[in-house]
């Protein structure tokens, strides 16, 4: 049975009451003193018997109450604690002030590879190997910025926290153990919350449906997947949508621009570094986004800006899955699943010597091609109306609606900035306009680049063919819905009938 005993406090009772308990020869397992109460435990004790030990205790001085406990606090709060520790997947270390390890739960037991009664009591140097971290924690107050440390043969990112006394003298400190991959799952979950699958690939035409089709098959087999198409055709979305069909999906997706940082810098977030691998680096290193994403999957945004230096480290990885930390002499392994993506025509690199052939047909072994916004024309008013809504929403002003006049004017533009131009026009419109009632003229395409009307950037040009080509499509569909027959197009251009019904057909326009 277990009682708490209430009581005024005064200097003595507690021994009184004590004293009491051993008057009666009862046999008290445990005791917790914490004024104004004391418990006490003693298994032997039978209701008649405790019935009578409440009368006595009311003869001491100050008792108030005598009451039944369900449970000592503290071997509540051990209970809870134990729990609380259990519960933590990542390593957890309780040391003093010393660096002598005091309390451990289960998932640190596992990563030392020790039994527990081994671990405890065992000092950071001993478990770490590292004796100038251990001795960096304990002169630093335990407040040495997040380092790399290695336990059990593994690495992990070590956080602290310090313990205080009530004097203000640190008396030890708690330590997490942060594996890289279980880092990069945090932070994949913050980054895609929001990322869907397939259903957020927008749109109903037979390109897009095939493109689902094609890419739901493709996203069950583990191995790389390129990714072809123009700029703003939605290559990461496609790929988050790979990963979320994908027996990974519970794991982490992260995504690198290969165009958008420096060799030296895109190394670094790639593979990460070692301890002391430049100037400015972290004490213990870093793990990079390969070590993050492992069991995940990783996507390589313009995988053709990558310099042949990192093409050729990358390449090592997609062989064998090892590769190295920047300054680094230990060999890694990583299990991730590489998605590429490139707007450019790799071949024609290959052929000038700007892109490895061998790296090509590694990553080239499953492959989508994405269509143009202008090849799906069936899709830009349905894409027009989602991004009105979302634009809307985003700016707290009432629903707007496209008028026939901008629905016409949107179906004639190129779009060689594909879905993403024509989410920044809607949003650009919906922005600048107060009208219920979008127009032509809030669209603000006839002030658009020379990019926009239809002229491609000098990289975007495969061929001359392929360039008068896609002016001709451009004009075309343009100026087809102020001339919806070929023969007015034709008395418009000058040219004949013949030739004009030729385009149409040839391009799908008026169909």
């Amino acid at each position: 049975m277990r009682i708490d005993v209430y009581f005024a406090d005064r200097v003595g009772i507690a021994q009184e009451i004590l004293a009491t308990l051993a008057r009666r020869a009862l046999d008290v397992s445990a005791v917790e003193v914490d004024p104004p109460h004391i418990y006490l435990e003693a298994p032997a004790l039978s209701e008649p018997d405790m019935a009578a030990l409440r009368s006595e205790l009311f003869t001491v001085d100050g008792v108030q109450s005598v009451d039944e406990l369900e449970m000592l606090p503290g071997a509540r709060r051990r209970l809870y604690l134990d729990a609380l520790l259990a519960s933590q997947t990542d390593p957890v270390l309780a040391v003093d002030g010393r660096g002598v390890v005091m309390v451990a739960n289960a998932a640190a037991v596992i990563a030392s590879g020790l039994p527990e009664s081994q671990l405890a009591g065992m000092s950071l140097q001993a478990l770490t190997g590292d004796p100038q971290l251990a001795d960096a924690l304990i002169g630093q107050g335990y407040r040495l910025p997040v380092s790399e440390v290695q336990i059990g043969g593994e690495r992990y990112l070590l956080e602290t926290v310090a313990l205080h006394e009530s004097s203000g003298t640190v008396a030890g400190a708690v330590l997490t153990l942060h594996a890289p991959h279980r880092i990069g799952e945090r932070l994949s979950a913050l980054q895609n919350y929001s990322a869907g699958g397939f259903e957020a690939i927008l749109g109903q035409s037979p390109a897009i449906r095939q493109l689902k089709q094609r890419a739901a098959r493709m996203a069950q087999v583990d191995a790389p997947l390129l990714i072809r198409g123009e700029t703003g055709t939605g290559k990461e979305l496609v790929a988050h949508a790979c990963h979320a069909g994908s027996r990974r999906s519970a794991q982490p997706f992260f995504a690198l621009n290969c165009a958008a940082l420096p060799e030296s810098l895109a190394e670094s977030e790639l593979f990460g570094y070692a301890p002391g691998a430049f100037t400015g680096a972290l004490r213990g290193g870093r793990p990079g986004l390969l070590e993050l994403t492992d069991g995940g999957t990783l996507f390589l945004d313009e995988v053709g800006e990558m310099s042949p230096y990192l093409q050729a480290k990358l390449l090592r990885f997609l062989n064998d899955g090892s590769f190295r930390r920047v300054g680094g002499d230990r060999e890694q392994k990583a299990d991730v699943r590489i998605i590429s993506a490139t707007h450019r025509a790799l071949e024609d690199m290959v052929a000038t010597g700007g892109f490895r052939q061998d790296l090509l047909f590694r990553m080239d072994v499953l492959q989508l091609n994405l269509p143009p916004l202008r090849e799906r024309t069936e899709d830009i008013l349905p894409l027009a109306q989602v991004f009105l809504e979302r634009a809307c929403d985003q700016t707290g002003r009432p629903r707007a609606r496209l008028s026939k006049a901008a629905g016409d004017a949107l179906l004639a533009n190129p779009w060689l900035g594909n879905v993403r131009q024509l989410q920044n026009v809607i949003f650009r419109a919906v922005t600048l306009s107060e009208a219920p009632v979008i127009d032509i003229g809030d669209l603000e395409l006839a002030g658009a680049t020379a990019a926009e009307s239809g002229v491609p950037a000098a990289d975007d040009v495969g061929s001359l063919e392929e360039a008068v080509a896609g002016f001709e499509r451009a004009l075309l569909q343009r100026l087809y819905p102020q001339y919806p027959s070929s023969r007015k197009l034709a008395e418009r251009l000058h040219a004949s009938h013949s030739a004009i019904a030729i385009r149409l057909r040839k391009y799908g326009i008026g169909t």
